[in-house]
């Protein structure tokens, strides 16, 4: 194992049960990955890529983490296939969608992993819960905060808090 790390996930879903399944999905990423140091608010948003669908439940995790990226990406797909993901389209609907927003520190640039997220900053979805739980964190490409890729975003997209 390596050194820990904390690294910025979304957790996202648009069919079934949508809050219980990102609550299925920290259970499991927490008794696997490591520790969620942080969590936001559950978040209503519109789809994106595809409208034609419904709408997605959003939620931005902090996890603490000793396991390298690409071990903490198969945990993530694990999660998504327990939850009965099937890839079958570019942007589809699905049980539930895990992504590495960011890894600590680092740029990676493999064929099965890029991090930071490569559409980060184009989607209001990943940033609006992401900048409740790390507003002050840097893009280590952009070298931007959260904060401030969310204030630029061009994504028009709603994105709505659940209040529970």
């Amino acid at each position: 194992m390596s050194a820990a790390v904390t690294a910025y996930l979304l957790l996202g879903s648009n069919l079934g049960d949508r809050a219980a399944l990102l609550a299925t999905a920290r259970e499991q990423l927490a008794a696997s990955a490591g520790e969620i140091v942080a969590a936001s608010a559950l978040y209503e948003t519109a789809a994106w890529g595809r409208e034609d669908q419904p709408a997605f439940l959003n939620q931005a995790l902090a996890l603490r983490t000793a396991l390298p990226a690409q071990e903490l990406l198969a945990l993530c797909l694990a999660t998504e296939q327990r939850a009965g993901r099937q890839r079958l389209e570019r942007w589809g609907s699905r049980t539930l969608d895990v992504d590495i927003l960011l890894y600590g520190h680092e740029i990676i640039d493999a064929p099965a992993l890029t991090v930071p997220h490569p559409r980060l900053a184009e989607r209001r979805f990943a940033l609006v819960p992401l900048a409740e739980i790390g507003g002050a964190v840097l893009h280590p490409v952009l070298g931007l905060s959260v904060a401030e890729l969310l204030e630029n975003c061009p994504d028009p997209l709603p994105v709505h808090r659940l209040e529970m």
